[in-house]
């Protein structure tokens, strides 16, 4: 078969590969996405239980590369320190021994069956059995590539010239490791290039000194690929996991490569056949790993930060900038600290409710992207006021306190729910208009805009609200309600009209105006619960179903809002 040929048919199949890890990636985060992310939350506090998570977390989302963006974002919202996110990372190289370990054994063979059931969910199942079918289909494709990826090479590597060209590869063990570490990088899986090196040995083409090399190098080639993809250079916090995670492998493979001689005879005895000694030491080359440098995780971790210091003034959108950890002991000063923080979840989402303006009337994608990454930044906002609230010691805190952190998560809880409707849902709105190709009536449009901008006001009203205590905004805070949802009665009854006109615009976008129309009402609802309430709670000033008569100034505002 012609050599160029071969290497385009090699690259489909990596391609498909990835695609298949892609569409694994994206089902188990959809289906299991927030549970995932609460059990490394809850497991990165203790080293061993960080190790753990990271292992399973890895084996679910069937690559370490996902466990470390996971982890990344932790640490840009201040939920995890670096150590902990380094056992994390420990684990998660085990992890990935592991599917190497399932894989080694001929279960291609259920490929079919993977892709059959996953396709039945995802056209017939609805929520999480209809995103549980794209792991089905990805894992059918994964298993289904690598089975056509190492088919394909076996005629290539029965080739006399190729068998003489590993062999000089193999005389060279260095050469060995490099090879595997850039096939590992290029197709982005050392599962792989593990599994070529037992095949490679399986057949006898290469000895089993050579294929530990390989091994070696897709150990290597694997702590790359987060180096690289992952966070810029400029982000050095960012940069300190995947950094660790380099620098520990590099440690082990020197010390492999320093015993070589004694290793390759220990290696062969790991198994009743060479495929399955290399895929034992594989799973206890990371394994000895993660026992080695787990005691003294702490103090690695130190080194790490020395190597890759904070420039000054760098920061994260999403780090917290005002959560003092020495202020803790002194309640207000502390829930003083988180009040500034939280404030700063108001500002990222009156801006993000601006660009939503632009989003819903521009035909680029990059209007919705901009958007979405500043709800990245108030999820880490709340997940790090909520985390550090939390660590305040009880024993000096007044009753007045416990109200005002009551408050302070409630409002950063409801500010986060708001930008994920903005996200979630707004933000889809524009995507499926960009799709179709369609576009909103003017007056529709105008609708929208206009409800967007009276949203960035009750969001300032709101952390003006949180922060004064002041009862007669919150009385006007609250008439927002009424007046939002008479808005909305008068927009949809505008719609239908266009819609009995025969509007062409407007049949087809309907679905997707009072789509938004809904959400946007939503997130006002998150303002008032956010602020309004608990404050006009506290004062008795709420009642169970209704709020107490409205002043002379909210109910004028009510009014004004009816006849916008």
């Amino acid at each position: 078969m012609d050599l160029a040929l071969i290497l385009l048919q090699l690259a489909g199949f990596a391609a498909l590969l990835l695609w298949g890890v892609h569409m694994v990636q994206t089902g188990v985060q959809r289906t299991f996405g927030a549970k995932l992310k609460n059990l490394l939350e809850g497991a990165i506090r203790h080293r061993m239980s960080a190790f753990a998570a990271g292992a399973g977390v890895t084996v679910a989302m069937q690559s370490s590369t996902a466990t470390a963006m996971m982890l990344t974002s932790f640490q840009a919202g201040g939920l995890v320190q670096l150590a902990p996110a380094l056992a994390v990372m420990l684990g998660a190289n085990v992890g990935t021994t592991l599917v190497v370990q399932v894989l080694s054994f001929n279960v291609a063979v259920a490929a079919p069956l993977l892709v059959l059931a996953g396709v039945v969910l995802f056209r017939r199942a609805q929520d999480a059995p209809h995103d549980f079918g794209r792991v089905l289909i990805g894992l059918g494709l994964v298993l289904t590539a690598l089975h056509s990826f190492l088919a394909l090479l076996e005629p290539v590597v029965a080739d006399p010239r190729s068998q003489a060209a590993l062999a000089e590869i193999g005389n060279y063990t260095p050469l060995a490791i490099v090879v595997a570490a850039v096939l590992t990088w290029a197709a982005h899986s050392s599962v792989v290039t593990v599994l070529l090196a037992m095949s490679l040995a399986a057949k006898g083409v290469v000895p089993v000194e050579t294929s530990v090399a390989l091994v070696l190098g897709a150990n290597l080639g694997a702590a790359i690929n987060p180096l690289l993809e992952g966070a810029s250079w400029s982000d050095r916090k960012g940069q300190r996991v995947p950094l660790g995670n380099l620098l520990n492998r590099l440690a082990g493979l020197a010390l492999v490569m320093g015993l070589f001689p004694f290793f390759a005879p220990w290696v062969e005895r790991l198994g009743p056949s060479p495929a399955r000694a290399l895929a034992n030491f594989h799973t206890l080359f990371n394994l000895a790993l993660a026992l080695a440098f787990l005691p003294w995780i702490r103090t690695y971790a130190r080194l790490i930060a020395r190597m890759l210091p904070e420039k000054p003034g760098e920061a994260e959108p999403g780090s917290p900038v005002y959560l003092d950890p020495e202020a803790r002991d002194t309640p207000a000063l502390a829930l003083a600290a988180a009040t500034r923080e939280a404030l700063r979840m108001a500002d990222t989402l009156e801006e993000m409710l601006k660009g939503l303006k632009e989003a819903l009337h521009s035909a680029k994608k990059s209007a919705i992207d901009a958007v979405k990454e500043m709800d990245d930044v108030l999820d880490r906002l709340n997940s790090a006021i909520k985390a550090y609230v939390i660590s305040i010691p009880p024993a000096g805190m007044t009753d007045a306190d416990h109200q005002r952190m009551a408050e302070i998560l409630t409002f950063a809880t409801n500010m986060e729910h708001a930008g994920d409707l903005v996200d979630r849902n707004l933000l889809s709105v524009a995507s499926r208009k960009l799709k179709r190709g369609v576009s909103f009536s003017p007056e529709g449009e105008a609708d929208l805009v206009r409800l967007a901008e009276r949203l960035a006001a009750n969001v300032r009203l709101a952390a003006q609200v949180f922060v004064s205590g002041d009862e007669k905004a919150a009385r006007v805070l609250v008439a927002e309600k009424e007046a939002f949802r008479a808005f909305e009665t008068e927009a949809v009854d505008a719609h239908f009209q266009r819609l009995r006109s025969g509007n062409r615009n407007t049949v087809d976008t309907s679905s997707l105006h009072l789509d938004a129309l809904r959400d946007l009402k939503r997130i006002n609802s998150h303002l008032v619960e956010g602020s309004a309430y608990p404050l006009l709670q506290s004062r008795g000033e709420l009642l169970p179903s209704r709020l107490r008569a409205l002043d002379g100034t909210a109910a004028a505002f009510a009014r004004k809002g009816r006849r916008r």
